[in-house]
């Protein structure tokens, strides 16, 4: 059986000198490795908390190693953050267990300085002196780099961005979306419970269940096309597309293809619905996904959102632009984000308008336009939605209501420690001429 201390190891050292995601990372792993339910439940505590953790982790380190950060090697300051999250987080995890794990994953080399920086933490009681100033405070806390919390800060203002950043998905529920073309909500709710589920039906999107069951104990369900995954944000902004029977529908940056399901299954199957992605290597699993969920009116296309195409001119009732964004809206999910380049966030604004202004071409008159990402970044999100309008005077914001979701000139931001979703923006747009 494989080590799950040695296989988050060797999966942070990765993610630190490959710039790997996380989620596709666990993934990876669990495919291939050989561990007991518990050791897979240890290596997504420790791979993921540690990723999470890190700056704090690195903090600690820095305040008890005599050696500098930057003169510790990859492979030795994740063996001490490996030890530290242990300590410090964990409660069923005995210290000593801890500490010499630790030490046996560490290089020959280094086994001695990791011993004596663990056994000095626990020596002082984990004690950890925090900076005096209340923001840098915050941010080490939770992990936060400070460019990070400016970008909140610069958005939302410092209470709403103190609530982003603090925020934890206490829930842990998996977010499915009842393929309402083989099942109804009421049957499926019954197949969960009889299963042992424990479930609570969305309070915002009618046809989603919260399951509290991991995804493996109802994987049946979900090959035979009865639900797929997909939060509830994700599944009102497709609702907010208002899908119908008969109509032509472009989804501009599909993959993996959670809203264009959606939209299919509320067009009940239908219709034309052409999605394309950048990426043609992961249009396959749109085609896949279509085949399991018994959808037939779903075309796939290589195609960069940038790029016109004459064809397309005033030719879909509907068109998506869910567009390419920097993900700081499910950082609580993909800790890795975090670490984003500031500057790699700053660039996307002007690639998500170019997308958005050229595929607004495709939109027939009294058609509509949706603009979307899973971001919390005015400037990926209003001001993008606000420069469009000042230099297309031919869209119109169009507001929309969905139970407890009522848009603003067009607009709506989920607020993760407000709606209990994912991080997410909409807006609404109307051709008029």
């Amino acid at each position: 059986m494989d080590n799950p201390r040695a296989l988050a190891l060797n999966s942070l050292i990765k993610t630190d000198t490959q710039s790997c995601f996380t989620n596709i990372e666990i993934n990876t792993v669990l495919s291939r490795a050989k561990m007991e339910k518990n050791d897979v439940s240890l290596y997504t505590l420790l791979y993921l908390g540690v990723t999470e953790k890190k700056l704090y982790l690195d903090y600690v380190i820095s305040q008890y190693s005599t050696t500098p950060l930057d003169k510790i090697d990859v492979e030795t300051i994740n063996v001490l953050r490996l030890g530290i999250y242990q300590l410090m987080f964990t409660d069923r995890i005995p210290d000593y267990s801890a500490v010499n794990e630790s030490v046996a994953l560490a290089p020959k080399r280094s086994k001695g300085f990791v011993n004596a920086v663990l056994r000095e933490l626990l020596r002082k009681n984990k004690a950890v002196t925090l900076p005096s100033d209340r923001w840098e405070r915050l941010c080490l806390t939770y992990s936060v780099p400070t460019e990070l919390a400016e970008i909140f800060k610069r958005s939302y203002g410092e209470g709403e961005a103190e609530q982003i950043i603090s925020y934890e998905d206490k829930s842990h529920g998996v977010s499915l979306r009842v393929n309402t073309l083989m099942v109804d909500y009421e049957r499926a709710v019954e197949l969960l419970t009889k299963r042992g589920c424990k479930i609570e039906k969305s309070k915002i999107a009618s046809d989603v269940i919260i399951c509290q069951s991991p995804v493996s104990e109802i994987g049946d369900l979900i090959d035979g096309g009865l639900f797929f995954v997909q939060d509830e944000s994700s599944r009102i902004c497709a609702q907010i597309m208002d899908a119908k029977s008969t109509e032509r529908i472009l989804d501009a940056c599909a993959c993996p293809g959670g809203k264009t399901f959606s939209m299919a299954i509320d067009m009940e199957n239908d219709g034309s619905i052409l999605a394309c992605d950048l990426h043609k290597n992961k249009l396959g699993l749109i085609t896949k996904g279509a085949d399991r969920l018994g959808i037939e009116i779903i075309k796939v296309k290589e195609q960069n959102g940038k790029n016109y195409s004459e064809e397309y001119e005033s030719s879909f009732d509907k068109v998506l632009c869910d567009v390419p964004c920097s993900g700081l809206g499910v950082i609580f999910k993909k800790p890795d984000i975090k670490y984003k380049s500031v500057d790699d966030i700053n660039s996307l604004p002007r690639v998500q308008f170019d997308i958005l202004s050229n595929c607004a071409r495709y939109v027939k008159a009294g058609g509509i336009l949706v603009y979307s990402t899973c971001t919390l970044n005015k400037a990926e999100n209003e001001e993008n939605v606000l420069k469009f309008l000042k230099e297309n005077g031919n869209f119109v914001p169009v507001d929309f209501e969905i139970g407890e979701i009522k848009s603003k000139e067009g607009m709506f931001t989920f607020l993760p420690h407000k709606t209990e979703t994912d991080g997410f923006f909409v807006a609404k747009l109307m051709r008029v001429q």
